[in-house]
């Protein structure tokens, strides 16, 4: 229940809250407690306080590429694009690679995947 309450505040921009709250859990967080600490800072433009949640990820899921893409958005939404190269660069110096997007559409009962940046597909 701790993830739904620190989740709402979030999303509420009681992040103060939000974080307190995650200080005070009777147990460790876990990687995803961070993470969506993170995303609400993304979602109210919390710059320090999403650097803060997204170093608890590093340490917890070193190879989790969304901390890494979550901070760099957060870094490049505030104009702070050598903070966002520097995110980037810790992604390649550690080996983490973000998984490309991907869409399906179904068109005369035949399925057709999409992948970003992919130009394999035999109608594009």
């Amino acid at each position: 229940h701790y993830h739904c309450m620190i989740d709402l505040l979030g999303r509420a921009g009681c992040l103060d809250e939000g974080e307190s709250l995650i200080i005070k859990m009777p147990y460790e967080p876990i990687s995803i407690t961070w993470m969506t600490l993170l995303g609400a800072c993304r979602m109210h433009f919390d710059v320090e306080r999403g650097t803060r949640a997204a170093e608890h990820v590093f340490r917890l899921d070193p190879e989790n590429a969304a901390p890494y893409v979550l901070l760099s958005n957060i870094y490049a939404t505030a104009n702070r694009w050598d903070e966002k190269v520097k995110v980037r660069e810790m992604m390649d110096d550690k080996g983490v690679k973000k998984q490309p997007g991907c869409s399906w559409i179904e068109v005369d009962n035949q399925v057709h995947s999409f992948i970003a940046e992919d130009t394999s597909h035999p109608q594009i």
